[in-house]
């Protein structure tokens, strides 16, 4: 995209707290089945980057769960850098790092990021184009130490198909606001992280019909 997009309004419901928080009930929801994703499979020590931050509210218990590590959160949207910064101050964890602004659809951020020892995003590849999804993917391979972990999670179609009544009607949706975004189909996504020079460690169903990819870039 030539811009950045704040994606806000159509990525799903988030109210400010009165304390200069965002919270979306869902970011509350799947954080645990994340962070003890992510504990399994993270690295002992290095560095963090989480990939369009949200509200913060994820960011803040990783951090916390995973304190070996320096989180540096990002987000394209003033007022998520904001929130993501209020949840940072509010947890108490010294390993985040103030939100930087970071288009990740846009090429060349992997070679201003690299050394990246784990690399997350969560709920943001239906919300942008296949070829942004792409871009960030690949982007992320670059950005990755060797041995770095790439960590994907949000809702995907399996095989062409979605998994539930309410996921096809909110890929419906998604679609109807933008025909360029919706639910990406597993396979490709797994063919985009081996075109990007990762490999594959594991797909992980996940609570409410959702996806992890887990992948690493070789030594």
């Amino acid at each position: 995209m030539s811009a950045p997009r704040d994606l806000s309004a159509i990525s799903g419901f988030a109210e400010d707290d009165g304390q200069g928080r965002l919270f979306a009930p869902s970011a509350a929801r799947n954080i645990e089945p994340i962070a003890d994703l992510l504990e399994y499979h993270a690295p002992t020590q290095g560095r963090a980057l989480e990939i369009a931050s949200g509200t913060g509210q994820h960011i803040a218990v990783l951090a916390g769960r995973l304190p070996q590590l320096v989180w540096q959160p990002t987000e394209i949207s003033a007022a998520r850098i904001a929130s993501v910064d209020a949840w940072a101050k509010q947890s108490g964890e010294l390993n985040i790092l103030p939100a930087i602004a970071l288009n990740a659809t846009k090429a060349g951020w992997g070679r201003s990021h690299q050394g990246q020892n784990l690399i997350t995003l969560s709920n943001l590849l239906h919300l942008i184009s296949e070829t942004e999804a792409r871009t960030v993917i690949r982007e992320a391979g670059q950005a990755l130490a060797p041995e770095g972990i790439f960590h994907i999670y949000g809702p995907f179609l399996r095989d062409g198909h979605a998994t539930s009544e309410g996921d096809a009607d909110f890929d419906a949706t998604l679609r109807a606001e933008d025909p360029e975004v919706g639910y990406k189909d597993d396979w490709d996504v797994i063919d985009w992280i081996h075109t990007s020079g990762m490999d594959l460690v594991q797909v992980i169903e996940m609570p409410a019909n959702n996806i992890s990819f887990v992948a690493t870039r070789p030594f």
